[in-house]
Parts: structure tokens; sequence; C-alpha cells
């Protein structure tokens, strides 16, 4: 089954193509207050460790380890702790959605993984970033 998530990732690249310039940049721009983007720079950036610390897991065949990251760091586990009630309410309805996109798919990735086959888990993995690509590819925040 093809991630929706995946193939908007994959038109919003052929059509943004190139790196935009700051002052031509294509992304829609979503205003938050000082403190909520800090908020969600600094989770964006865990995002980013925790892929990396299941890649590291995965590839010294530590599954459950890498399913443990995902769900309590990336995950639907990881709502709470993100406080994403609270980012939601400035986030446009196509950027929450691409979020929770992406926590749903660390939750299946975590269940996939710990079924000990690793390829198949990648390929769930591969759902969660081409929702970070999608949302990047689409929004900017100020």
């Amino acid at each position: 089954m093809i991630n929706k998530h995946y193939i908007l990732a994959s038109i919003l690249l052929i059509f943004i193509g190139k790196p935009a310039m700051a002052d031509e940049d294509p992304r829609q721009m979503v205003e938050l207050p000082k403190m909520m983007q800090q908020h969600m720079m600094a989770n964006m950036r865990d995002h980013l460790v925790t892929i990396n610390e299941i890649l590291i897991h995965m590839s010294n065949d530590r599954l459950d380890e890498a399913a443990e990251l995902a769900e309590s760091r990336l995950g639907m586990s990881s709502l709470k702790s993100h406080k994403a009630s609270h980012m939601a309410k400035f986030m446009p309805e196509g950027m929450q959605q691409i979020g929770s996109g992406m926590h749903r798919a660390a939750s299946r990735f975590a269940l996939k993984v710990q079924e000990g086959d690793p390829l198949p888990a990648y390929r769930v993995l591969s759902e969660v970033t081409s929702s970070c690509v999608a949302c990047h590819s689409a929004y900017r925040i100020h």
C-alpha cells in the first residue's frame, strides 16, 4: 500500500524542484508565538535525532530498542510529551494532518519492527520520513 504522505512528498518535490531562496520561498508561512516556534523547532530536532538513533539500533539488530524509541519519541504515545494539542491550534489543517500521519506511521513502524523483519519495517519508517519531507516542503514557520 502506498502511503498518501509519500505521494504528497513526491509531488511537492517535483513542483518545488530546486531549493528556493528565502525571499522566493513558496512554502506557506505559519506564524507562531516565539515560545511555540522554539518548542516546535526543538521537537523537530528531537525527531531527527530519534530517527538517527532508530537507524543505529536497526543497523545493530537491536529492533526492540528501535521500536521503543519510535513509539515513545515519535509515535502516538509521544503526543502528550510534545504538547501536540497546544501546538495544533497554531497549525493549518494540512500541517496538522501531515503531523498526525507522521505520528501514526511511527507507531506502525514500532509494531512492524517488533515482528523481527527489518525490511518491511524500513518501508514503514520511510512513511515517517516522507511525512517530514512533505511538511518541510509545504510549510515554514516564523
